[in-house]
C-alpha cells in the first residue's frame, strides 16, 4: 500500500513525539518509583508527578495505536479505534491526565501562593493529606466520563458515514450521536476551570510578591520568586498544551475532516504533542529531575 506524503510526514512526527513522550513520562515514573523504594514513602508532589507520568504514558500509547491503524490499516481504523474498549481507554486517559494536572495546580497554588485568608491557610496545611483523596476522586470521575462516552454508541454510524456515501437519515443520526459525545466531553471544562482559577491565583500571588520584594531579604526573595516562576511555567505550559489537545480532540470527534487527509493527520500530531510536551517542561522546571536525567544520559554514553 503506497503512503501519501501526509501519511509519511505524520509517521515521522508521531514517532518523534512518541519517543519523547515514552522517555520523559517513563522517566517521571521510574524516578519516583525509585524514591518510593528507597524511602518507603513519597512526598505529595512526587505522588502527583508519578500519577501524571503514568496517565500521560497511557495516553501516548493510545494515540500511537491510533496512528498505527490510521496509516497502515485504514479499513480497520473506525472499527478498532471507535470500539468500546479503545474509546474507554482514550476517554479515561484524556480525562485523568487533566484531573491529575489540575490536582498539581491546586497543590502549587496552596503551597506557593502567599494568601493569608483563613480558609486558604486551612487548606494549605491539610493539602498533603487531601492529595490521596483528590487522586481517588480524579480516577472515579475519569472512569465515569469514559463509561458514559462508550454508552454513546456511534461507532456503527461513523463506519457507514466515513467509508461510503450516506443517506440524509444516517447523517442526521451521526450528528445526533456526535453531539452527545461532545456534550459528555464538556464535563472536562469543570477541572479546566479549577486549573485556570489556580493559575490566576498564582499570577496574583507573584504580582503581590514582586511588590513586597524590597521589604524582604535577598535570599528569601529569590527563592520565593523562583518557586512562583517554576510553578507558573509548569501550569501555563500545561494550559497551552491541553487547550490545543482539547480543541483538536473535539474537532476530531465531529468527523468533519476528510479521513487520512493532511488536516486529519495534523490533528493527530497536535494531540500527541500534549502528553509529551508538558512532561518535558516539568522535567526542565525541576533541578532534581534535570540532574537525574543528565546522570542517566551520561550513564548511557559510558555504556
Amino acid at each position: 500500500m503506497a503512503l501519501s506524503f501526509s501519511a509519511v510526514l505524520h509517521i515521522i512526527i508521531m514517532s518523534a513525539e512518541f519517543f519523547t513522550g515514552i522517555t520523559v513520562n517513563g522517566f517521571l515514573i521510574i524516578v519516583n518509583c525509585n524514591e518510593l523504594i528507597k524511602h518507603r514513602k513519597l512526598m505529595p508532589v512526587q505522588i502527583l508527578l508519578m500519577c501524571i507520568g503514568m496517565s500521560r504514558f497511557g495516553l501516548q500509547m493510545v494515540l500511537m495505536v491510533q496512528t498505527f491503524f490510521s496509516v497502515f490499516f485504514p479499513l480497520l481504523y473506525v472499527k478498532i479505534i471507535y470500539g468500546a474498549a479503545m474509546m474507554f481507554l482514550w476517554m479515561f486517559f484524556s480525562s485523568i491526565s487533566l484531573w491529575f494536572a489540575t490536582c498539581l495546580s491546586v497543590f502549587y497554588c496552596l503551597k506557593i501562593s502567599g494568601f493569608t485568608q483563613s480558609c486558604f491557610l486551612w487548606l494549605k496545611f491539610r493539602i498533603p493529606k487531601l492529595i490521596p483523596w483528590l487522586l481517588l476522586g480524579s480516577v472515579l470521575a475519569s472512569v465515569s466520563i469514559a463509561s458514559v462516552c462508550i454508552e454513546v454508541d456511534f461507532a456503527k454510524n461513523v463506519e457507514e458515514d466515513a467509508l461510503r456515501n450516506t443517506t440524509l437519515k444516517k447523517r442526521k443520526t451521526k450528528i445526533k450521536k456526535i453531539s452527545e459525545v461532545l456534550l459528555v466531553n464538556l464535563a472536562l471544562i469543570f477541572p479546566l476551570a479549577i486549573f485556570v482559577m489556580c493559575t490566576s491565583m498564582l499570577l496574583i500571588s507573584l504580582y503581590k510578591h514582586t511588590h513586597r520584594m524590597q521589604h524582604g531579604s535577598h535570599g528569601f526573595r529569590n527563592a520565593n520568586t523562583e518557586a512562583h516562576i517554576n510553578a507558573l511555567k509548569t501550569v501555563i505550559t500545561f494550559f497551552c498544551f491541553f487547550i490545543s489537545y482539547f480543541a483538536a480532540f473535539m474537532t476530531n470527534m465531529t468527523f468533519s475532516l476528510p479521513y487520512r487527509s493532511h488536516q486529519f493527520f495534523m490533528l493527530k500530531d497536535i494531540m500527541a504533542a500534549y502528553p509529551s510536551g508538558h512532561s518535558v517542561i516539568i522535567i526542565l522546571s525541576n533541578s532534581k529531575f534535570q540532574q537525574s536525567f543528565r546522570r542517566i544520559l551520561c550513564l548511557k554514553k559510558k555504556l
